[in-house]
């Protein structure tokens, strides 16, 4: 029998968010001013957009309406997702990363930022990017020898799968 009002919640709320095909990543209740504000955190292999986000919400707030798991007092439910620098801290978020940069604190104390290249069940295959003019390296990282990973924003990344030739001028399309 779970004692904590998180567990609670998350015995509540798990399966409603995987009926809409959607992970429980997090759950906390915090108190602003009065109220109190329950936060829900949802992901999946394919993201979720705005649409799947919404849907989740209505369906764990008529949930959550039904039953006493929040009390009397008066709340907020959000819904959404990790966000773009979120933490990995399960396997599933390791295989989500795949072809991301990822910033490794080690437990050696060391830290890496590397490029998730493959993920199996005993860790990480990983570029590593060359720094002053060497050449990018490939590297393999236990899960063991992970202290905590976050992904990290890259702004100027070119993406290669999207990529077309744009060498036609203006004259060739005419």
């Amino acid at each position: 029998m779970s004692t904590t009002q998180s567990e609670r919640l998350r015995e509540l709320l798990e399966p409603l968010v995987a009926s809409q095909g959607l992970d429980l990543e997090e759950i906390a209740v915090d108190a602003v001013g009065r109220k109190r504000v329950l936060r829900v955190v949802v992901d999946s292999d394919t993201g979720a957009d705005l649409d799947r986000i919404a849907e989740a919400s209505r369906v764990l707030s008529a949930k959550l309406d039904e039953s006493d798991a929040m009390g009397d007092a008066e709340y907020t439910l959000e819904v959404g997702t990790p966000g773009a620098e979120r933490s990995l801290t399960e396997h599933r978020h390791y295989v989500r990363a795949t072809d991301r940069l990822v910033r490794f604190q080690l437990h050696d104390g060391g830290e890496l930022v590397a490029r998730v290249l493959a993920v199996d069940e005993d860790g990480l295959d990983l570029e590593v990017p060359g720094v002053k003019g060497r050449k990018t390296t490939t590297r393999r990282l236990a899960f063991g020898d992970i202290d905590k990973a976050r992904v990290q924003v890259e702004f100027n990344r070119k993406d290669t799968a999207n990529t077309k030739n744009n060498d036609t001028t203006e004259d060739e399309e005419a």
